[in-house]
């Protein structure tokens, strides 16, 4: 800590009014950050939640103008270095995949695609089933019930009974139609006798809680006009900040500083003009997703953690997981309406989601299938596959006749694979690059692994299949995606050992008796899922232990 934030910290021992003391002190207020804030507050506990980002509106999404797919280039660009905006922070390194990630109320959920997959069984017990990572110290069991009260919350659109999961209750509303794109998809899969199932997406079929009817715009990514897709500005933050608790936009956290008992006291921040200032709190929950709150664990170095907070085991920004993806486009002759939604899964499929004793690699991947966008999505991805062609092969003529070829005649199955935790991959502080605080960027040291490779191979081979028993007259197929799909795991992992271990199964640091990290760095393996549904259970799982034993919760002086 410098003698400035010394001097700070030394000094709010005073404060009152906007600085008084919280009872939980949130970093971060997307998928995590949201729900613990809610079921906090709502449980009369004195909640304060830092964003470095701001509040996203509803006329601030482009989804309803004509250049909603240029938006996607820069404005709503999914990755902060393209994006560029004031709350962003930079990602250097080199890496196979760069981390995609969103500062802003709601965090990532502002541009996700929404799709709701929870766990399957399995994937909690990948050590003692196929001799391969860790076990988690909690099951599918513990966060059956979760799953429940959540999918509620963001007005799930799906249908319950899919033999590939473990049994959970009904989702609050009906799929979201699968459409023209899902059908066709589906025809293929029913020809190979391949498992598909309906996808549930946190987008309303019907209007739900605060959330209307899905128009289908297929606009997702870029923000939904109608308010259908589920972001927590809509869904968490209302009942949060009506039961008293408070979110502080543009506030960037610099240290997570502790006492001398080695407890955690709040966190300092720098706020939009630029000032340090601290919040204390009795106690503190990182949400800032598997980069931020690795980063700043890391940033928040002292005579008692030189190495970073919490970090006496070495893990803290180790084993990043980001889920490698790939793409198989099927053409096809009969018009699919591929601009539709929702976007959004139409169906998915698990097919390839275990591990096979036939297969040369372990674990699986999950399908997706998706629609295709307008016209220049589609034409983009006809010259990224196309592109070593040439000029004259993907411009003029060819540019047109690719347009009436693809446009609403696609569908795409995304290819999610599972990653498995290597110590190798891994966040760093850049020695060099700072953001526009002065506060050292992320660092992303990533390797897609051999296991990785082959997975993505024979799954792609077998949606090629899948495509041309649909119907496809043509497949478009990508390899690794340089970007990720959004979802960072794995770099605060949970477990028993405080040796080989950040968090206990409660999310509480070993190290940090009153510190907890409650978003996705905390999962030991990643599943082929998308992970948000399992992120938000675990944050209410944890959440309601922490109402259940408060008496026990040690706190500073």
């Amino acid at each position: 800590m410098t003698g400035t934030r010394a001097d700070l910290v030394q000094r709010a021992g005073s404060d009152s009014g906007e600085n008084s003391v919280a009872d939980v002190l949130i970093v971060g207020s997307g998928a995590s950050g949201s729900v613990a804030a809610a079921t906090l507050a709502g449980a009369g506990y004195k909640v304060v939640c830092l964003e470095q980002g701001d509040w996203v509106h509803t006329a601030d999404y482009m989804s309803a103008t004509p250049e909603a797919e240029l938006a996607w280039v820069q404005r709503w660009n999914p990755d902060p270095n393209a994006r560029r905006n004031p709350a962003d922070y930079p990602l250097t390194g080199e890496a196979d995949i760069r981390p995609v990630m969103c500062n802003a109320v709601g965090g990532g959920l502002v541009q996700w695609a929404a799709m709701w997959q929870p766990m399957l069984a399995s994937d909690f017990r990948v050590r003692s089933l196929d001799g391969v990572a860790d076990d988690w110290p909690i099951g599918w069991a513990d966060l059956a019930g979760p799953y429940a009260t959540v999918a509620h919350d963001m007005s799930v659109s799906g249908l319950a009974g899919d033999p590939a999961l473990p049994e959970f209750e009904a989702y609050p509303n009906p799929p979201v139609p699968i459409g023209k794109v899902g059908m066709a998809a589906a025809r293929g899969m029913d020809r190979l006798g391949w498992h598909w199932w309906p996808g549930a997406n946190a987008i309303a079929s019907l209007a739900h809680r605060a959330l209307q009817a899905c128009q289908r715009r297929g606009t997702c990514m870029t923000g939904c006009p109608e308010n259908a897709k589920a972001t927590p500005s809509l869904t968490h933050w209302p009942a949060t900040l009506a039961a008293g608790g408070r979110l502080l936009t543009g506030a960037r956290v610099a240290e997570i500083p502790l006492d001398p008992r080695g407890r955690a006291i709040g966190a300092v921040y720098l706020d939009s003009d630029g000032t340090e200032r601290l919040q204390r709190a009795q106690v503190v929950m990182l949400a800032a997703n598997a980069v931020g709150s690795a980063r700043l664990l890391l940033l928040s170095t002292s005579a008692r953690f030189p190495d970073g907070l919490a970090n006496s085991s070495g893990l803290v920004g180790r084993r990043l997981m980001q889920h490698p993806y790939r793409t198989v486009t099927a053409v096809l002759p009969e018009p699919l309406e591929s601009w539709q939604g929702p976007w959004g899964q139409n169906i998915y499929s698990l097919e390839f989601a275990e591990t096979h004793p036939d297969r040369d690699f372990v674990r699986g991947a999950k399908w997706m299938v998706m629609p295709h966008g307008g016209p220049m999505f589609a034409v983009s991805e006809y010259h990224e596959a196309h592109a070593h062609r040439g000029f004259d092969a993907i411009w003029g003529e060819e540019f047109h006749r690719a347009a009436a070829e693809i446009f609403g005649h696609a569908f795409t199955w995304g290819i999610q694979a599972e990653d498995l935790p290597e110590e190798h991959n891994r966040v760093l502080l850049d020695p060099d690059v700072c953001d526009s605080s002065g506060l050292p960027a992320a660092r992303i040291e990533y390797r897609a692994s051999v296991n990785t490779q082959r997975m993505l191979d024979y799954n792609g081979a077998r949606a090629v299949e899948a495509a041309e028993a649909a119907g496809a007259r043509t497949t478009m197929v990508r390899d690794l995606w340089p970007t990720g799909v959004g979802h960072v795991l794995g770099t605060t992992r949970m477990g028993d050992d405080p040796a080989t271990s950040v968090v206990d199964r409660w999310c509480r640091a070993h190290d940090v008796a009153n510190l907890y990290v409650i978003d996705g760095g905390v999962f030991v393996t990643g599943g082929s899922a998308n992970p948000t549904a399992t992120i938000m259970a675990n944050a209410l799982r944890v959440s309601e232990h922490m109402i259940e034993t408060r008496a026990a919760q040690e706190v500073p002086l």
